[in-house]
């Protein structure tokens, strides 16, 4: 029984096959399918860009998310999201990126390397002490209490996976807006967000949140092709992002190399999207998995994986000698169930559970936890029997 689908994707048939049919056009004529599939015939003006693969997929993306097309850059995991969108801001010796304890190796190590490369700070905060008694109160007023004057950016995770609490995202950003009121538009506090565990279970879209930029690996709730993810931001966000690597994606930047200058207007998402050789069949079949999700409904998919997680908490938090660590408020938790069993290990622990045929996890951080994560791949009886496995190993 899989409780770690949250890690990384098994493709649903819809995507498998979208998978095997790109493969095969691949497979068939290579040059072609990728000159007129990414729409490189349109740097040359013999086609029109709209018509590329890479397009149906911001739009399916745009959708799903609530934004546009234009504002979506199409990259292959969470950690390349956030290297781009730190490694490009603008930050000068002085600034300061604010972020928590709670988040993962990859958003420090995003902002570390940014920071050092800029001359810039970096400041950790805890949003709250024991993440059973997380609320939301409080981790709004510890972040509103945290940024200072020389505060740039704030950096963010939606769900943590070493915890499994839901920052509120909402009342959190408005904090930042409030902080910004009196700043101008260069001193304005920016709000970055890892939101891979939230992208995919929540029914609230990505682009309501309030967050300047977002950044979320599609492989993991999303089901989309294995090696995939995006960035979003609103459109006029853009400009702020310097460009790391060339682009495939947008005509714009050629155009500018064959007439020798640099680019002429602002940074576009499409521009920050990475260039290079992919395997373009996992990318271009993103859009399927959107159709997926759109097919069940957000809503739905949103609601079922609340109530598996909460009968799933329920079953583990009435087993003696267990202690769930995540709250049991599914305002402030999403698809991550983090737990100890007294005198085990979380390695222990999850060791014990294949032994019963339950795939748990261990979280990746100094102090970790043994993990339960209910999804759209499991049912009522899964979670019964899991927690049953759970309660043999106490």
């Amino acid at each position: 029984m899989h409780f770690s689908q949250f890690y990384i994707v098994s493709h649903p048939r819809p995507v498998r096959e979208a998978i095997e049919r790109y493969r095969r056009m691949l497979d068939a004529n290579p040059f072609a399918t990728v000159e007129h599939g990414m729409g490189f015939a349109a740097f040359l003006g013999q086609q029109s860009q709209d018509v590329a693969f890479p397009v149906r997929v911001q739009q399916a993306a745009a959708q799903y998310l609530g934004g546009r097309p234009d504002e979506v850059a199409l990259t292959d995991s969470t950690t390349t999201g956030l290297a781009l969108i730190y490694n490009g801001l603008t930050l000068t010796p002085g600034d300061e990126i604010l972020t928590t304890t709670h988040d993962h190796y990859v958003h420090h190590e995003a902002i570390r390397l940014a920071a050092e490369r800029n001359g810039a700070s970096w400041r950790r905060i805890a949003l709250y002490d024991a993440p059973e008694a997380a609320a939301a109160e409080q981790m709004v007023e510890r972040l509103r209490g945290a940024i200072g004057a020389r505060t740039r950016v704030v950096g963010l995770t939606w769900v943590h996976s070493g915890t499994g609490v839901k920052l509120p995202m909402r009342a959190l950003t408005q904090a930042v807006a409030e902080a910004n009121r009196n700043r101008g538009e260069h001193e304005r506090v920016l709000v970055v967000l890892d939101a891979v565990h939230g992208f995919g279970n929540q029914d609230a879209p990505l682009a309501g949140l309030g967050v300047d930029f977002a950044a979320a690996g599609t492989h993991k709730w999303i089901f989309a092709p294995r090696g995939t993810g995006i960035i979003w931001a609103p459109e006029k966000n853009w400009a702020l992002l310097r460009p790391t690597i060339p682009s495939f994606y947008s005509s714009e930047p050629f155009a500018a190399w064959e007439d020798g200058h640099p680019p002429q207007t602002p940074t576009r998402a499409a521009w920050v999207s990475p260039g290079g050789f992919k395997a373009y069949e996992h990318q271009w079949a993103m859009a399927e998995a959107f159709e997926f999700h759109r097919r069940i409904g957000r809503a739905r998919i949103a609601a079922r994986i609340a109530a598996l997680n909460t009968q799933c908490k329920e079953a583990l938090a009435a087993i003696p000698r267990v202690k769930v660590l995540t709250p049991r408020d599914a305002a402030l938790s999403a698809g991550i169930i983090c737990f100890e069993v007294q005198g085990r290990t979380p390695e222990e622990t999850v060791q014990r559970l294949l032994e019963r045929k339950v795939i748990a996890s261990t979280s990746p951080y100094k102090v970790t936890h043994a993990r339960l994560a209910p999804s759209l791949v499991n049912d009522e009886r899964q979670v019964e029997a899991a927690a049953r496995a759970v309660y043999e190993i106490a």
